[in-house]
């Protein structure tokens, strides 16, 4: 891992928590709702959340479809099990199985992203249910890559961890002390069998982001990014993305009359 990717976890856990007691408060809320996957990202989220406002304030929804891993919904209960959080699980097979009915030639692409709005718009019910505000669960590396679903996993409230790499979300996650085999497991949306980010992205978080630190953080250019060893194809296919994926990081364009 990049060096400047460390962190002083510490630090940086004093400041998410303070980040999240200011923004409840400025809402007026003190409670929050979060989608657990059973991956690092929303472990660290929930973690955050537990030690901001207090485990009884904070609501962990579980929401499996009929192919998701038995790993994963096992590490979600583990997460709440040693935080003792409230949690809920919700199966979204019936709604989104009811959708695809009517169109059955849907590609996995179209039904994924049918998953993660369907998963959002549950989190945002329960929300008033439990008068909370909806933590965003999506890492720096995924913001930069469009790497989410719009209205999907990308909606919410706030979110502690956008302003951090996947490789450092998993230095907090040590820190925090989220169990060691979530941390190490292959990240995946689980929106299909045997999917994992790293597999649909074509690169590892580790190279991307020692990439993304140096183009974005330190703004160097294409060339530089070269003589320091990168792959100059690396280097277009990242900012292909990035560039590709622009309109996902904007707010919708609205005509000024």
């Amino acid at each position: 891992m990049n060096r400047e990717l460390k962190m002083n976890t510490g630090s940086v856990k004093k400041k998410l928590i303070t980040f999240i007691r200011c923004q409840t408060k400025r809402a007026g809320v003190g409670r929050m709702v979060i989608g657990l996957s059973g991956g690092v990202d929303s472990a660290v989220s929930v973690y955050l959340a537990a030690a901001a406002l207090g485990p009884k304030n904070v609501l962990g929804l579980m929401m499996p479809y009929k192919t998701s891993s038995p790993i994963d919904t096992k590490d979600a209960r583990l997460v709440v099990k040693a935080l003792g959080i409230k949690s809920k699980t919700i199966s979204i097979t019936p709604m989104v199985d009811a959708y695809f009915k009517k169109f059955p030639k849907a590609n996995r692409v179209r039904r994924g992203n049918k998953m993660a709005r369907e998963r959002m718009s549950i989190l945002y019910d329960q929300s008033k249910v439990f008068d909370a505000l909806v933590m965003g669960t999506g890492n720096k590396t995924e913001i930069l890559l469009g790497y989410y679903t719009l209205h999907g996993d990308a909606a919410c409230s706030i979110n502690a961890i956008g302003s951090l790499y996947k490789t450092q979300v998993r230095q907090l996650a040590k820190s925090l002390g989220v169990p060691e085999g979530i941390i190490t497991k292959a990240p995946s949306a689980g929106l299909w069998p045997g999917q994992t980010d790293e597999g649909e992205l074509g690169m590892t978080y580790c190279e991307v982001d020692s990439l993304l630190y140096y183009m974005i953080d330190r703004g160097y250019s294409q060339s530089r990014l070269a003589k320091m060893g990168f792959k100059k194809s690396f280097i277009r296919k990242v900012s292909n993305r990035i560039a590709s994926t622009c309109f996902k990081r904007l707010p919708p364009a609205i005509a000024v009359i």
